[in-house]
């Protein structure tokens, strides 16, 4: 077991924080799992309860544990990191990481654009749009609420099933031949909205990040997409290269 030293520089609350990031990162306390009380951290580590409290504190306000009012503090589920470097897929970061992705189709439709979405997609209005809504899922739990909208004339055939069955880029290169150019992303982050709380299984106000993303083949736009993501499990990377 790692211990405090106290007569070292680094602040003691500190020192804690990183023992019990080590703990958490190596497997030791799973998501989920109850951490010692205040009491039994102090009687560890030999530290005052104010070295504690500031500890838990500072590892809440990092995202590394939750408390639950009467019950505890737990370690918060696992979040999902995505470099953002490259074109990249759900289906294949979630394989990259060993998670079972999958897709539910809450919504599906062809549609008329309206002047919003004809803006956004770079198309007449009154267009032939697909739009449909996915609960994205990685081992079973929902992470993000994905709604897209898709040129109906690009990708004529789609069907609802196709979608839970396989990944839509995929669909979209086997099938249609696409060739993806690039895609444009901006974050914003939001409070979760109770029915987007409820698919979530999260609570109503917790944070959670908008993505929208549009996809290019060419010059054309092939997807407009406006994601919620859970804030709990998802950190986003950036490298910047000179």
């Amino acid at each position: 077991m790692s211990k405090i030293k106290k007569g070292d520089r680094v602040p003691l609350y500190y020192q804690l924080m990183d023992i019990i990031i080590e703990d958490i990162e190596s497997g030791k306390y799973k998501e989920n799992d109850k951490l010692p009380s205040e009491r039994e951290l102090c009687e560890i580590y030999d530290i005052s309860r104010a070295t504690v409290r500031q500890t838990i504190r500072e590892l809440e306000k990092e995202g590394y544990i939750y408390k639950q009012h009467g019950k505890g503090t737990f370690v918060s589920p696992e979040r999902f990191k995505q470099d953002l470097l490259k074109f990249y897929s759900f289906t294949e970061e979630m394989k990259k990481i060993g998670k079972i992705p999958s897709s539910k189709v809450l919504d599906f439709e062809i549609i008329q654009s309206d002047e919003k979405i004809a803006v956004k997609m770079e198309i007449g209005i009154g267009e032939k749009i697909y739009k449909f809504t996915r609960l994205r899922l990685a081992d079973g739990k929902p992470i993000m609420l994905e709604t897209s909208y898709i040129p109906y004339n690009r990708f004529e055939g789609i069907s609802r099933n196709d979608l839970e069955e396989e990944a839509m880029y995929d669909i979209f290169t086997k099938r249609y031949n696409t060739v993806f150019t690039k895609a444009e992303e901006s974050f914003q982050p939001v409070s979760t909205r109770e029915d987007e709380a409820v698919l979530l299984k999260n609570q109503p106000g917790s944070p959670s990040m908008m993505i929208e993303r549009i996809t290019y083949e060419g010059d054309k736009i092939i997807e407009y997409t406006v994601g919620i993501a859970r804030g709990d499990r998802f950190k986003y990377r950036v490298v910047l290269e000179k």
